[in-house]
This record gives structure tokens, sequence and C-alpha cells, in this order.
């Protein structure tokens, strides 16, 4: 049974999405919106962390010997940006920078103990976040997703 065309099952008032539905910003646009909602409820309010600041603290839990310079390219972002961000998680207690014992010019950035903890309880609300968003789709069709979007993000430009 085919599905009616998208004009069919508006409602009086709505837009016609059918010259954007096929885009894949407006799709990607369209999914961040219950993806935002869902990280404002979870991570913003019940851990005071903003997206960056989520991601800066799950790559420094999963990653050693991060230098400054590796977190700016990993999280896309100035490396004027990346300081004031790190300036507020060391300030948090969250992360601390270490001078390079083998070269004193090189900057290590990692977590404090206590952004260990901060780490620990964020990946258990994350995972019932996740599981809250993707629930619609089945295992396959999570792993296809996921790698879909792994592909279009290689075409990332440092």
């Amino acid at each position: 049974m085919s599905r009616p065309p998208v004009s069919e099952t508006l409602r009086p008032g709505d837009l016609d999405p059918a010259p954007v539905a096929g885009l894949l910003g407006y799709q990607l646009a369209q999914a961040t919106i219950p993806t935002n909602q869902v990280f404002k409820a979870n991570i913003e309010q019940g851990f005071n962390l903003n997206k960056l600041e989520f991601t800066t603290v799950m790559l420094l839990s999963a990653n050693q010997q991060v230098t400054p310079k590796r977190l700016a390219l990993a999280l896309n972002i100035p490396s004027s940006n990346l300081t004031l961000l790190l300036d507020r998680l060391e300030q948090r207690g969250v992360l601390l920078r270490e001078r390079s014992d083998a070269d004193r010019r090189v900057q290590h950035v990692q977590l404090t103990p206590a952004g260990e903890a901060l780490v620990r309880e964020v990946q258990r609300t994350t995972a019932t976040m996740e599981q809250s968003l993707l629930s619609d789709l089945s295992a396959a069709e999570r792993s296809t997703l996921f790698a879909l979007l792994a592909r279009i993000a290689q075409r990332r430009q440092p």
C-alpha cells in the first residue's frame, strides 16, 4: 500500500515540506530538534554541561595524552575558543592541564578524579537518553544510521 503524498496529510496551517524533504540538511535539522530537547533536559540541566563541554569530557575519558591542538581538531573549534572551554572545565575541577615531562613545550589535558566521576554519571544518563531517542529503530536500523552518518562525516575538512 503506498503512502499518500505529504500534501494530502497536512493539517490546515501546516507547511508542505516537499521542496526540502529530500535534502540531507533539512532531515538532519529536523532530527536535531528532538535530540537537542533530550540533551538539554538530561545533560545541560542535569550536569550543567553544554554540547562542547560534554563532548570534551567524553573524549578525554577515552583518550590518553590529549593535547589542546588534537582536541581543537576533534571538536572543530579554534584554539582560542578551546582555551575558554578548557578554562571553564578546569575552574569546575573537571580537568587539568599539565606540561609533558618529555617535552615541556607540550601540554596534556586530562580529567581529574571528579571529572572521571562526572563522566561515569553522564554515561549512565546518555545510555537512557539514547535509548529513548532511538526506540523506534531496530538494532539493524540503528547500526545503518550510525554507519551512514559516519560516512558523511568522513567528508569533514579540518
